[in-house]
């Protein structure tokens, strides 16, 4: 099947540049060819689809996702999978996410999808696991349902092993508490023992499992880069020497802004606005993100100036409003509409592994696109005008009006 997508102004994700009237070539779901202005081909058997100046660039990703925590979830374990496999199509469909990184499932329901998703049987984005993430008794988020707790260096070995066993594609260690969680579970705290984390990292690294490390003050940052992490999440509070070790050790950084900026009193436009009033967070868990805040923005800030690799993770539900809200959210806090766009595409596919054939408009890519109606270099938030989704070169979302 050929499919030429022609009069395309193109934000390929490489150059910060659009390239207007560009026409791609797509064949057997990959991208076969790009031609500028006044050089498109001739058009033979191929299916044209004329996008009359809109902007075509990669599907965007989301490497830190979450189903629905199972204590707020009602009905049984299959309605809950069920949920969370239509969660996920929605953000493809809806919003463009054509790829996600889980941080942790209960139940192995990631590994589920992401078969299922890979079969072709069902349409979905694609899906990397974790199943479970691992914390310590008393750790982080254990209201979540997502947790397991483990205990010792051979505790974490055990638990690892079985997450292996059971098809996860990366590990996710909670090293430290969180801003979301009861009295006990502290972001500026960590969990783990020495021992334990160097067993944890240990069996991982024997096994070939990239870490997902769950760090949120300077101490478990350190230990998680030092230690050899794939990606970072969070980072509320770090320290300069923190800075130094990302790009020392090449490590990821995935900031997750919006678990400690969408609150009522921060709120500033009518997208999150709408989804702190649909969130409905507790009065004290809004205090704890309010004041945690200004720090998270400072390191955040200080990491994109000093070049740290950073891909985009929102943390937050439901996922079709997810990407797209922490997006804005980059940009407020000093990021320009290229970075976020970078840290949404081209990055977060390569966190995930799949950087050699997604995230960018190029030659020989397979063809994840979107397509919105105006220029996102301009405002981030004209990646919400989305007109088209492909996925492996086939329309699977078409929102552009109907002709009367």
């Amino acid at each position: 099947m050929r499919t030429l997508l022609t009069h395309a102004t193109l934000i390929d994700c490489v150059e910060p540049r659009p390239r207007p009237d560009t026409t791609v070539l797509i064949e057997d779901g990959r991208i076969q060819d790009i031609f500028d202005a006044g050089s498109a081909p001739s058009v033979g058997d191929a299916e044209v689809i004329d996008l009359q100046g809109a902007y075509l660039m990669p599907g965007l990703w989301d490497v830190h996702i979450h189903p629905d925590y199972r204590s707020v979830v009602e009905g049984p374990l299959a309605s809950q999978v069920t949920m969370f496999g239509h969660q996920m199509q929605a953000a493809l469909l809806e919003s463009g996410v054509v790829g996600m990184r889980c941080a942790g499932t209960h139940d192995y329901m990631d590994v589920a999808w992401k078969r299922a998703f890979d079969s072709g049987q069902h349409l979905g984005p694609r899906l990397v696991a974790a199943g479970y993430f691992l914390t310590t008794t008393g750790g982080h988020f254990l209201g979540s349902g997502h947790a397991l707790e483990v205990d010792g260096p051979y505790g974490f070995v055990k638990a690892i092993r079985e997450q292996i066993k059971n098809g996860v594609d990366t590990i996710k260690l909670n090293l430290s508490g969180g801003i979301m969680g009861p009295a006990w579970d502290q972001h500026s705290r960590s969990f783990l023992l020495q021992d334990e984390l160097k067993a944890a990292f240990d069996i991982c690294k024997l096994r070939g499992f990239p870490v997902m490390a769950h760090a949120t003050n300077p101490e478990s940052v350190k230990a998680a880069i030092r230690l050899g992490a794939h990606t970072v999440e969070h980072g509320y509070i770090m320290d300069d020497e923190c800075i130094e070790l990302f790009l020392e050790h090449d490590v990821w950084y995935v900031p997750t802004l919006s678990i400690s900026h969408l609150t009522p009193n921060q709120a500033s436009n009518d997208w999150e606005k709408r989804w702190v009033k649909n969130r409905n967070l507790s009065h004290s868990l809004c205090c704890r993100a309010d004041a945690a805040s200004g720090t998270h923005q400072e390191w955040f800030r200080k990491a994109l100036k000093a070049g740290v690799k950073m891909a985009l993770g929102s943390d937050i539900r439901p996922l079709k409003d997810a990407a797209l809200l922490e997006l804005s959210l980059w940009v407020r806090d000093g990021a320009t509409p290229w970075q976020a766009l970078v840290a949404a595409t081209r990055h977060g596919a390569a966190v995930c592994g799949m950087g050699e054939q997604l995230g960018t408009v190029e030659k020989g890519k397979l063809a994840d696109l979107i397509v919105v109606g105006s220029n996102p270099l301009e405002d981030i938030n004209n990646v919400r005008r989305l007109q088209l989704v492909l996925k492996d070169g086939r329309v699977v979302s078409d929102k552009r009006p109907k002709a009367r």
